[in-house]
């Protein structure tokens, strides 16, 4: 008896320890992990490369760039949203973060979240040093918010062989969309946005277009021009390209599961090739001849491919290449501006008022206040300062689907929500 109760000393001692020692890495370690509501749970990186319980993965530590074995990703814990009915199937939205892109992805979070309907279950790939700044600013939002998504923070990694020549593609971080499907496994469908998107209407309205793929589409974005005789890609492009003008990669839907058991038709070999066996091939042969990289192979692969992507019209993914040259979006002129897409850097510099206009409202506003009255009036009344430029003299297309989004949200606001 002496002896097993001694062993049960030894045991909660143990624990007792163990505790402590998370305890301490909580507050003094670099955290490498995503925080909960309601509980948090947090791990050390030499824990987090060594634990196996969490899925199925092997978990490797964030700076590793290779596997030993086939899962060359480290998958961090996840908080968990409570306070909404999440019996219903949630969407799944992936954004990629390096740099000094912090806030203007935490800005485009923001713009899903308030205006979706469903909830939302983020994937957010960033930069170690990132991790703790996308915790604190995600934990901080009203609980009301933080009841509509479920987030979870990754590292930046690639495959170990030729780690650096996809970190060097294009921009630091941004061939990593190319590997979610790799990475996320687990997950059918996804909704990729750059950090430099802001949706003007719930995620909800694209979500729906995977009920209207065919057999054989698996992703759906929007064309990179309207017009091919000023398009970048029908006047400079070296290397084959999907349509007239090209696909713009900032915004894609894309069904996982198909992507992952399709054979791709490709200009290499006679036979189909997995995702995972087409992408490198791939740079090897067009590396030299491409300016616009991951964006790029993507082209190359829908250009041998075109019965697998469902082209959206421009109002799902707008840029200013629609109205700088005069506005020649036309969906977006029936219809209004679904997703915003700031590339060029134009919500941070004064090129493009009507662009800031409505990055800035959307940073600027508080979830506690009436999103009408606090972000539409004085976005509206900030856009009619833009009419001097091309892009303002469109100015109302920059809010006529915002405008119906929020009063949705206002009228969603007076129901309560199940748990």
């Amino acid at each position: 008896m002496r002896r097993y109760i001694r062993a049960f000393l030894v045991c909660m001692l143990f624990a007792v320890f163990s505790a402590l020692y998370v305890y301490s890495k909580l507050f003094y370690s670099d955290l490498s992990v995503g925080g909960g509501l309601g509980r948090k749970t947090f791990l050390h990186r030499a824990a987090a490369s060594q634990r196996s319980d969490i899925g199925q993965e092997t978990r490797r530590g964030p700076d590793e760039t290779g596997p030993g074995d086939q899962h060359w990703y480290t998958r961090y814990i996840m908080r968990e949203a409570e306070g909404r009915d999440w019996t219903a199937a949630p969407m799944h939205l992936a954004v990629v973060a390096c740099g000094q892109r912090l806030e203007e992805t935490l800005t485009m979070l923001k713009s899903a979240v308030m205006l979706s309907i469903k909830p939302l279950c983020l994937h957010i790939f960033a930069e170690d040093q990132l991790h703790a700044s996308f915790i604190e600013a995600l934990e901080s939002w009203p609980s009301s918010f933080r009841s509509r998504f479920n987030y979870t923070l990754y590292p930046i990694t690639f495959p170990h062989e030729n780690a650096g020549e996809w970190k060097k593609l294009f921009k630091p971080c941004a061939s990593q969309r190319l590997f979610l499907p790799l990475i996320l496994k687990e997950v059918d469908s996804l909704v990729y946005v750059d950090s430099d998107i802001l949706f003007l209407q719930p995620v909800d309205a694209l979500w729906s277009l995977l009920a209207h793929f065919n057999a054989s589409q698996l992703a759906a974005m929007a064309p990179e021009h309207e017009e091919p005789r000023i398009a970048w890609y029908s006047r400079f492009a070296r290397h084959p390209y999907y349509g007239r003008t090209g696909i713009n990669s900032g915004v894609m839907l894309m069904n996982m599961t198909r992507i992952r058991a399709t054979h791709f038709k490709n200009d290499m070999t006679s036979v189909g090739l997995r995702w995972e066996e087409l992408l490198m091939p791939l740079l090897q042969k067009y590396k030299l001849n491409m300016t616009w990289g991951d964006q790029d192979l993507l082209n190359i692969i829908f250009h041998h491919n075109p019965e697998c992507l469902l082209e959206v019209p421009c109002h799902w993914n707008y840029r200013p290449d629609h109205c700088i040259y005069g506005s020649n979006c036309g969906s977006a002129e029936e219809e209004g501006i679904f997703i915003l897409h700031g590339n060029r850097g134009v919500y941070h510099d004064l090129k493009q008022p009507a662009f800031r206009a409505v990055y800035d409202a959307i940073r600027q506003y508080s979830f506690r206040e009436d999103p009408v009255s606090s972000l539409l009036v004085p976005l509206e009344e900030e856009l009619l300062k833009t009419t001097r430029s091309y892009c303002g003299k469109s100015h109302v297309l920059f809010t006529k689907r915002l405008a119906h989004s929020l009063a949705n949200v206002n009228r969603d606001a007076q129901r309560p929500h199940g748990r």
